[in-house]
């Protein structure tokens, strides 16, 4: 059975990037536009990574993740944060926050997939 993953970015051109690299890949993706309707979409859905940007409207990512950690089934599943950020601190408080990873926009489709791989064993 193939994995899950939910992408959730503003930008629709990040999200069809990130989805036409996993799909190829063989795995399942779910879409969401921000982190609001990313709470929405995981209800009842079985989901085995998450990869969400930071800067986004109505939730961005770090609340995003703070909110999956705190429901019992996204306690360990990995997240990946991709964004344009690259400052040291953000990416303090994504750890902190619960991220898995991190990669920096503009990303490499096989730079995905490593961290995909990796985290997805």
């Amino acid at each position: 059975m193939s994995k899950t993953i939910l992408t959730v970015d503003d930008s629709a051109s990040i999200r069809q990037m990130v989805k036409f690299t996993l799909t190829k890949e063989g795995y399942n993706v779910i879409e969401a536009c921000d982190g609001k309707d990313a709470l929405t979409k995981v209800n009842g859905a079985n989901i085995d990574m998450v990869v969400t940007d930071l800067n986004m409207p109505n939730m961005d990512g770090i609340t995003l993740i703070k909110q999956l950690r705190t429901q019992a089934k996204f306690k360990f599943i990995p997240i990946i944060m991709l964004t344009t950020e690259s400052q040291d601190s953000k990416k303090a408080e994504g750890k902190s926050a619960g991220a898995t990873g991190w990669i920096v926009k503009p990303f490499k489709p096989e730079q995905l997939i490593t961290v995909t791989k990796k985290v997805l064993r």
